[in-house]
């Protein structure tokens, strides 16, 4: 996949993600670690809009370094939500089990996806 084409895909990924936060919240409410501050609503609007920020950034040649290392960041950063919703959902039937697991070592491809993105040559550089 192109750097522009790998981008916009992950662009693509962070913004349908971002866009179900505020959709159905309801589904994002139950993994926010309790030891946030503030109500698990909260949390997941704040994470939805980070999701959608940082895809925009993705989405334009001029911020795509910063999005990728912003998206890497985010990944790593949800990794918490994603053991909880493990450990939460330990005792549901195999399909949720499986589902739940499998959030888990995704979170290293979609960090090293994003990495890329930001080191791609058609980021353009900050001047020195």
């Amino acid at each position: 996949m192109s750097a522009p084409r790998s981008a916009y895909g992950l662009a693509l990924l962070l913004a349908a993600a971002g866009a179900t936060h505020f959709a159905a919240p309801r589904v994002y409410d139950p993994i926010v670690p309790r030891s946030l501050p503030g109500r698990a609503r909260t949390w997941t609007y704040l994470s939805g809009a980070a999701e959608l920020a940082v895809a925009a950034a993705l989405a334009h040649p001029r911020t795509r370094r910063a999005g990728g290392l912003a998206a890497a960041g985010l990944f790593a950063a949800v990794f918490p939500a994603n053991v909880k919703m493990a450990w939460d959902w330990r005792r549901r039937p195999p399909a949720y089990r499986a589902a739940a697991y499998a959030r888990l070592p995704m979170q290293a491809p979609l960090i090293w996806w994003a990495l890329r993105v930001a080191g791609s040559r058609t980021s353009p550089r900050p001047p020195v």
